[in-house]
């Protein structure tokens, strides 16, 4: 997907770089595989804020992602390519042959009018999920499960991926971006391919009000406050004469905050060691 700019008629839009989706639906998505989302503004349901510098942003309405492809050796055709403003991956709609609608996960390549399944046996090809036992060395993967039957959480992102480089017993190890190797279950299932959007990355805004369509909204440095307020606030000037924290006073880089140690047997190679 090709990166548009703007031409600079006005502060707002100079030095906006988007990504041009002229080659995507235009139209609104199918109706039936959408559901109400409700925002919440950071606020808990005593009405107390408890995330910051979130709120507003444009309406919008849930697309449900079929993330376990379960629908096994029944064949789909992708019907359209679309965007989808709660992910920055595009979505492909999918049309089985027993006549069910669906929305996955669109990797790159995958183009509309393609045949796309989900099966022990199906072929090594974009789009298509398999359990990785079944996929080859070296392939490159996306949508992977940790757990059977649990559906895709690995590798979900945009211009995401992973890649398997070996096996062992009843596991597969991964490879993942942040560098991390893994062992999953050989069961699990993946997507072949990586994800669409890659160049979502070197998107750049231009103006503040953009980012307040997206529900975010400004965030203001702990340093420039006051003590009161901070743990960084106060002092003459520009003062960083101390250790990072967040608003609660915890250390805000170096301290490892990781509690799933249950899942260390499984990690291979750290994301953290070089």
């Amino acid at each position: 997907m090709a990166l548009r700019k703007l031409k600079p008629t006005t502060p707002g839009q100079r030095g906006v770089v988007l990504i041009d989706r002229s080659s995507l639906h235009p139209g609104k998505p199918q109706k039936e595989l959408t559901v109400a989302l409700r925002r919440s503004g950071g606020r808990n349901n005593m009405g107390h804020l408890t995330a910051r510098n979130t709120g507003g942003g444009h309406r919008r309405r849930y697309r449900l992602i079929d993330f376990k492809r379960q629908k096994y050796d029944v064949f789909g055709t992708v019907e359209r390519i679309e965007y989808d403003p709660n992910r920055t991956a595009f979505i492909a709609l999918v049309n089985y042959t027993d006549g069910e609608k669906m929305y996955v996960l669109a990797p790159q390549k995958l183009e509309v009018g393609a045949k796309i399944v989900s099966g022990e046996k199906a072929d090594i090809k974009v789009g298509n999920a398999l359990p990785l036992k079944s996929i080859p060395v070296g392939t490159i993967i996306h949508n992977i499960e940790l757990k059977k039957d649990k559906g895709g959480q690995l590798a979900r992102s945009a211009g995401c991926y992973a890649q398997v480089v070996g096996r062992d017993a009843d596991y597969a190890q991964v490879k993942l971006n942040s560098g991390e190797m893994r062992l999953i279950h050989s069961e699990c299932y993946a997507s072949i391919g990586a994800v669409s959007n890659a160049d979502n990355r070197n998107k750049k805004l231009g103006k503040a009000g953009r980012n307040r369509w997206l529900g975010v909204r400004p965030h203001t440095r702990g340093t420039v406050m006051n003590p009161v307020d901070h743990p960084l606030g106060g002092g003459e000037g520009k003062n960083m004469g101390r250790h990072p924290k967040s608003r609660t006073g915890k250390l805000a880089y170096g301290v490892k905050t990781r509690s799933n140690k249950q899942a260390d047997k499984f990690i291979i190679r750290s994301r953290h060691k070089k």
